[in-house]
């Protein structure tokens, strides 16, 4: 069928739902539209037999949706109305939740329903609960909406006339909904900071002046005064509450043109005086003979051990990577060389396994071509150590979706395995960025150079069922959560326990070698670092401007299905401009564009 996707972005949801028609040949084309007029027009144009919209803000106009089918993915129960279901189903402490596949008529959410999905719900943030239940459920009910429609056997059915639990019509929420006291319980806290986390953040005061706050994580060994902040740990700072602490590893200031910073950062010069915590990640029992993984505590890597295995977690919050986290990241990894084990086993975090470097940090830096330039070499750093590991046999377990420069840090490792759904977007170019992190050598390595060329500039994501048959994953397991570790260590153990595992680690040498021998590592990162170099200092692929959109939220140039190109945010372009004078000061004072 010709399927138009009608889109606000092409967010991971969106990502995800064209991966899985396209994989059933379906003709799907996306249009990412910023008015009402842009809808009509890609629909005269393209003609489709089904318009479906995974993620729209927008209403359908009544032309489009009385002429077309129009199927809107709501991410709610069935009955359940408005724009801020998901807030609404954290603060109320739902149980269960679930999406509805809706068709478009005039009033939002008011269609009749096509197909439907529940889940339990966990006590996770808002935007890890759309990446991963709300992401799968959404796909289950659609896949079944679409076949009904190709079918063309099935009558929807009015929200009224299912007898299931049905959800009610919610407003907008506001920040009274979060609004907290750090002296109320810290799971309240806790569940507050969730439901509001991605957009729009916690208001909450610090040092006198006003912030809004993200990525909240529960302190079970901490307490003080409510409201105090105790310690900092890699630059997320505790608060005390009323009978715990709670972690933020997030700030925004309230103040135009700010953007969503590690705490410490966006703290600034007033993080200086809070006493800094550190966690020895290798030490997994105290003198008390007390497990320290079981404290809940914030950590950003963590380590543990079985069998002849070792486990090394990063979990950095949204799978952006700093150079200080790349770097810290690599010397971990060292020392788990170290250690009597055969088997290294990079595990990432539940929600995201790595997305690159750290645009918010760049963005945010008195010189964002250096801080880019040290970011992109701590990463490079880091796959390097994977790659020339020549003591241990190395996995990449991928419980989350993957971007950029975090694709090539997964292939660095000796077998790359994946939990099935998750989404993988190997390219930067529409970053702006040619690209580092040794993937000119990663890549074709595995899939050959003509496709690793086509799909980083074709900049399209990649499923795990395409993914395992060209060969850039090795294994996907469908298991999701714990099922999916506890296959991951029956797969690393049978490895461990191989009777020729010392002939497995002579191989891998001599194919490192064979390798080095044809080209060298250092030639491909000098060839990738003097594309970058110009990316980064002479912003010749307009880095600059995309990055600034990015971590603004701006989409900054519109790319329907049919190649036109608009810029749908002049605010965006005006504020970006006066970024720009900034910065040609700074270059003409020599304090920016210095390698």
């Amino acid at each position: 069928m010709r399927i138009l996707f009608i889109i606000t972005s092409f967010n991971g949801l969106s990502q995800r739902a064209w991966i899985e028609l396209d994989r059933l040949n379906h003709e799907v084309k996306v249009h990412t539209t910023s008015s009402t007029q842009n809808m009509i027009d890609a629909a005269d144009s393209y003609k489709p037999d089904l318009i479906i919209s995974p993620y729209l803000k927008k209403t359908i106009p009544e032309i489009i949706w009385k002429n077309y089918t129009c199927l809107i993915v709501h991410p709610g129960i069935v009955g359940d109305r408005g724009s801020c279901s998901l807030d609404w189903a954290i603060l109320n402490n739902e149980k269960e939740w679930g999406v509805t596949i809706l068709q478009a008529v005039e009033k939002m959410d008011a269609g009749t329903v096509w197909a439907t999905s529940t889940f339990p719900m966990r006590n996770v943030s808002k935007s890890f609960l759309y990446r991963h239940e709300v992401t799968q459920a959404a796909i289950d009910a659609l896949l079944k909406a679409v076949n009904q429609f190709e079918k063309n056997n099935f009558d929807a059915q009015p929200q009224n006339g299912i007898q299931i639990k049905k959800g009610k019509w919610n407003r907008a929420t506001n920040q009274n909904d979060f609004k907290f006291s750090w002296n109320d319980n810290t799971e309240t806290i806790i569940r507050k900071i969730n439901a509001a986390d991605s957009e729009p953040g916690v208001f909450c005061p610090f040092f006198n002046d006003e912030y809004y706050c993200y990525g909240a994580v529960y302190e079970s060994e901490l307490k003080g005064n409510a409201g105090e902040i105790l310690i900092k740990r890699n630059n997320a700072i505790c608060v005390a509450t009323k009978d715990a602490a709670a972690w933020i590893q997030c700030l925004k200031k309230n103040k135009e043109g700010n953007i969503k910073l590690p705490a410490t950062i966006a703290l600034g010069d007033k993080a200086n005086d809070i006493p800094e915590s550190t966690l020895n990640i290798f030490i997994t029992n105290d003198s008390l003979g007390e497990d320290n993984l079981s404290k809940k505590t914030f950590r950003e890597i963590w380590y543990e051990e079985a069998n002849g295995v070792g486990y090394l977690h990063f979990d950095f919050y949204n799978g952006a990577m700093s150079a200080e986290q790349c770097n810290r990241l690599k010397e971990t990894f060292i020392e788990a060389k170290k250690r009597n084990t055969k088997v290294i086993v990079l595990m990432g975090g539940q929600d995201v396994w790595s997305n690159g470097i750290h645009l918010s940090i760049i963005e945010a830096s008195e010189n964002p071509a250096q801080t880019s330039w040290g970011n992109i070499n701590a990463i490079d750093d880091l796959i390097k150590e994977i790659i020339c590991t020549d003591t241990h046999y190395t996995i990449s377990a991928m419980q989350g979706n993957a971007g950029a420069g975090g694709v090539a840090l997964a292939l660095a490792a000796d077998k790359v395995i994946a939990r099935k759904g998750i989404v993988l977007n190997p390219h930067t170019r529409n970053m702006g960025l040619y690209g580092s992190e040794y993937w000119t050598y990663l890549l074709p390595k595995r899939i050959g150079t003509e496709r690793a060329n086509l799909f980083t500039e074709q900049c399209l994501p990649w499923g795990t069922a395409i993914a395992m048959e060209v060969k850039l994953i090795d294994a996907c397991f469908e298991n999701p959560g714990e099922s999916f570790y506890k296959k991951v260590k029956e797969m690393a153990e049978e490895i461990a326990a191989l009777s020729y595992f010392p002939q497995l680690i002579t191989a891998k040498k001599f194919k490192r070698r064979r390798d080095e021998s044809y080209k060298p590592l250092a030639k491909y990162r000098e060839e990738e670092l003097e594309k970058m170099y110009k990316n980064f200092f002479d912003d010749n692929w307009g880095y600059d401007y995309k990055r600034y959109c990015f971590v603004h939220k701006i989409n900054p140039v519109s790319k329907d299905s049919f190649g036109e190109e608009k810029i749908n945010s002049v605010t965006g372009k005006d504020l970006f401009s006066e970024r720009r004078k900034i910065w040609r000061r700074r270059k003409q004072e020599k304090l920016f564009y210095e390698a």
